[in-house]
């Protein structure tokens, strides 16, 4: 019998691998409407209302529309917002800066006393020791973990302490040579507007470049977040917090100086309930307390509103300094719980 071969049959070829397309990026996810408001109203909510009060005021009392009732509101809120632009750095690390009034106060005493060895020394020397008191509040807040709150309170009874000892209880009165490059700097203006004023503006503008634009204030607003998670991603969080409360003291300090040149002499009961203001200003001005967010220019409106509710206070007449705090109070109070209900709803969407 003829053997027949089996036949082969062909390997079915593998079919060709399918060319898979491109990924595309996933888009990211829409905020919604209502977020984005949320992020609107918490940032500049407190400029509408600042608007509003002007304009309100201006229809109300016409002097209060005045440029020379302009120049005079500008010029003693520019004391305050420099502290309050210290205390904003502070603030959106997550800390507190309870000693601002009484290192203010022994600034311009400081000042004034050195003020008798020329234009320099008036401004080092208040610098050098309130910027050591804010260092000393960083490296106890920073490298031994010790509240914010305690800390600077201490430092605050330390600086009022200090002033007091310098004073002789308040008894001496140190006085700024007039006629001098220090006064000047206090009491000259520019278009009718005082040197204090320039001033302010001018730190406020290097404070939101620095905030906005560098690598310093991304890690301020990381370490306010969380300091663990800033800590695992290598940021310098020690660092980062004594250079906010060595800023903070400087800022102070400066401020104290400015104000003593400004009155020609150190007046040693300045500065009381300072800190409350400057940390009012800031959480109007849409900082959280608990950090992570804020802004120096709502920092600037909200002490801006401040100055405009004393000033309209006086326009009145009828009605005392007290009535500031009470207003001042009602505000804080107001936009701590819009804040609350704003970073619910962002959650929520």
């Amino acid at each position: 019998m003829n053997k027949t071969t089996p036949a082969t049959v062909p390997a079915a070829k593998a079919p060709a691998p399918l060319k898979s397309a491109p990924s595309r990026p996933e888009p990211r996810p829409e905020r919604s409407t209502g977020s984005r408001v949320g992020e609107l109203v918490q940032r500049q909510g407190v400029l509408a209302v600042l608007l509003t009060v002007i304009l309100i005021a201006s229809f109300v009392y016409p002097s209060f529309a005045g440029l020379d009732n302009a120049r005079g509101v500008t010029v003693q809120a520019s004391f305050l917002a420099i502290v309050a632009l210290g205390m904003t750095l502070v603030i959106i690390t997550g800390g507190i800066d309870l000693s601002v009034g009484s290192v203010f106060a022994l600034g311009g005493v400081l000042a004034a006393w050195a003020s008798q060895w020329g234009f320099l020394t008036a401004l080092l020397v208040p610098l050098v020791v309130c910027g050591a008191i804010g260092l000393v509040n960083g490296l106890l807040i920073a490298r031994a973990g010790m509240a914010p709150f305690i800390v600077t309170l201490a430092a605050l009874l330390a600086a009022r302490g200090m002033l007091l000892a310098f004073t002789d209880e308040g008894a001496t009165t140190y006085l700024v040579p007039k006629d001098s490059a220090f006064a000047e700097l206090g009491q000259g203006s520019v278009w009718g507007f005082g040197h204090p004023i320039f001033i302010a503006l001018a730190l406020f503008g290097a404070g939101g470049l620095l905030l906005q634009r560098t690598s310093f204030g991304q890690t301020l607003f990381a370490v306010g977040g969380s300091s663990d998670a800033a800590t695992l991603m290598g940021l310098p969080v020690a660092r980062t917090k004594i250079l906010v409360y060595t800023l903070s003291g400087l800022l102070a300090g400066l401020a104290g100086a400015l104000n003593a040149a400004r009155l020609s002499s150190g007046v040693t009961i300045v500065g009381v309930g300072m800190e409350l203001d400057a940390i009012s200003a800031v959480v109007i001005g849409g900082t959280l307390l608990i950090g992570g967010a804020g802004s120096i220019s709502g920092t600037l409106w909200g002490v801006l509103l401040l100055a405009v509710i004393q000033n309209l206070i006086n326009q009145i007449g009828s009605l005392n300094s007290s009535y500031q705090s009470v207003v001042s109070g009602g505000f804080l109070i107001v936009v701590v719980v819009a804040q609350r209900y704003l970073a619910r709803s962002r959650r929520t969407t």
